[in-house]
């Protein structure tokens, strides 16, 4: 780490001598500089005792059970002084090498939940069995396990729905400011990191690095919409966030309004200009593909009728989403295209695919080969 911090710097001071502008590098600002003057979470470990109900079942969620066995998947409970000290779960994978030996001073990658999270038990860890790809691959992964239909943002209004405790809703606070510091500093971590989201939350990670220049390596943003506040886009946020119990204008003011803006990661893509930061970026067309067959679950044990109902819905509601998803990310790359930041942001444009799991998980390996791993220099 010190000897690539040194050539880096070596080759701006060489631009610098040449005239030339030298070009800022990402994951230079630490959790306490972006954190400034906001108090920090408070970390322990969780218990089952900690374990929150899934609010479709009632009991409790599931990926404590299926996944936590302090050794390939921890498990802690984060304050959040923003949200009145709110206790949020957060799962851990730990850095290890290929052996399976734990790794000091290692890159951390956030993952953040889709719309339903783990309140609906279908988190990272349920949908990918366990995150097995990120075993031994020498970094650390931190799932914050709350937040549903939140798109993890600072709301403007406290809202109290079966979704988001009654209070302040002040999510990217909690991601950004009052989490790394202390989880960062219980895992021995450097400081490297990347956001990933998906769906709701890949719009929530361009913009936690757009809003915190040179805190992230690496973005990852799968099937999402960066623009927020057009007619459509805010109309798309509403049907997610009105699955939650709530509405748009709660979480960031009237369309168009300056705090709507503010959360707008087309309008603020210019922000990774003066920022080293790499970018993975992924959609489907809402075709069908492979995945999107009823064929396809079938021959992975699931019965005829269950899996043409199974299709049905993909190819319909999952095709529609994903069409709308595809226009917002064909706007996000002429954006970042115009802004001359092809040589650092990588588009996974697929022909096929509708707003599902199967593509998530290949974007979860595609991300981390060409995007999130050399950003690391790993």
């Amino acid at each position: 780490m010190k000897l690539k911090r040194s050539v880096l710097a070596a080759g701006a001071a060489i631009a610098i001598a040449l005239g030339a502008a030298p070009v800022a590098q990402s994951a230079t600002v630490t959790p306490a500089e972006v954190a400034g003057n906001a108090a920090v979470g408070t970390v322990r470990p969780m218990t089952s005792a900690d374990v929150p109900n899934a609010v479709t079942t009632g009991a409790p969620q599931q990926w404590y059970a299926d996944y936590v066995d302090g050794d390939k998947v921890e498990a802690y409970i984060v304050t959040s002084p923003s949200m009145n000290n709110r206790e949020i779960p957060v799962a851990v994978i730990p850095a290890r090498d290929a052996d399976g030996n734990r790794v000091d001073n290692a890159p951390t990658v956030y993952m953040l939940n889709g719309a339903g999270g783990a309140e609906q038990d279908a988190d990272w860890l349920r949908q990918t069995e366990g995150l097995d790809f990120y075993q031994n691959k020498g970094v650390n992964v931190v799932i914050p396990q709350a937040g549903a239909f939140s798109y993890y943002m600072d709301w403007e209004d406290d809202v109290n729905t079966r979704y988001l405790q009654g209070g302040p809703q002040k999510w990217e606070t909690f991601i950004t400011k009052e989490l790394p510091g202390p989880i960062e500093a219980e895992l021995g971590a450097n400081n490297q990191r990347a956001t990933v989201g998906f769906s709701m939350s890949a719009t929530s990670s361009l913009l936690h690095a757009q809003h915190n220049p040179g805190f992230y390596d690496a973005v990852g943003s799968f099937s999402g919409c960066a623009a927020t506040s057009t007619f459509n886009t805010y109309e798309y946020m509403r049907l997610t966030v009105n699955r939650g119990g709530s509405e748009p204008e709660n979480m960031v003011g009237p369309m168009g309004s300056r705090h709507n803006r503010h959360n707008d990661a087309l309008l603020s893509a210019h922000r990774f200009q003066d920022t080293n930061t790499k970018l993975y970026v992924s959609t489907g067309t809402g075709l069908a593909g492979e995945t999107d067959m009823a064929g396809y679950y079938r021959d992975r044990g699931m019965d005829a009728t269950t899996a043409s109902a199974q299709a049905g819905v993909l190819q319909v509601e999952g095709g529609v989403i994903e069409a709308a998803m595809n226009q917002c990310t064909h706007d996000l790359k002429a954006k970042t295209d115009s802004l001359g930041m092809a040589d650092r942001t990588h588009y996974e444009l697929r022909n096929t695919g509708t707003h599902s799991w199967p593509s998530w998980r290949e974007d979860l390996e595609l991300s981390w080969t060409k995007t999130i791993k050399p950003a690391f220099g790993l």
